[in-house]
């Protein structure tokens, strides 16, 4: 294959429409800008923020107030009670994989938090991103421990 040889793909390079060429064109007279008024002359046309006059739909809505803060962690919350009826009798030691295995939290790959709702009977080393004060009182009162993991 040499320079010459080198072409666009087939059906990638489209002529350009030449408008006001003739009737036989299809696009003569005209040019397909309809006959008079503010579409047919040039610069014609108003800019997508007028509305004929009306107060534009930009102007009418209140301003976005606030910001928004790019460093929030945004944490899944998973109950103790959750964890008790779900996880207690067959696994001692809760990460974000096994509650994902366990179908209570959908990606790994989010901070986990541990809130305190529901009852805990069974000692477990938990390991999470966040715990709530009550969750951390209730895991260590029935023997069990945490282990707060490390935001990625």
């Amino acid at each position: 294959m040499k320079l010459h040889d080198l072409r666009p793909a087939p059906g990638s390079k489209k002529r350009k429409k030449r408008v006001g060429r003739g009737m036989a064109s299809g696009k003569g007279k005209t040019s397909g800008r309809g006959t008079k008024g503010q579409g047919a002359r040039s610069g014609g046309g108003k800019g997508p923020y007028f509305e004929g006059g009306q107060l534009p739909l930009v102007r009418r809505l209140p301003f976005r107030r606030g910001f928004t803060n790019i460093h929030r962690v945004e944490y899944k919350p998973v109950n103790i009670g959750r964890l008790q009826e779900q996880l207690a009798d067959q696994i001692q030691e809760i990460t974000p994989e096994v509650l994902v295995e366990a179908g209570i939290i959908k990606r790994s790959d989010k901070a986990v938090a541990i809130l305190g709702a529901g009852e805990l009977n069974t000692p477990l080393t938990v390991k999470a991103h966040r715990f709530s004060k009550t969750a951390k009182e209730k895991i260590e009162a029935v023997g069990g421990t945490i282990e707060i993991l490390p935001l990625s």
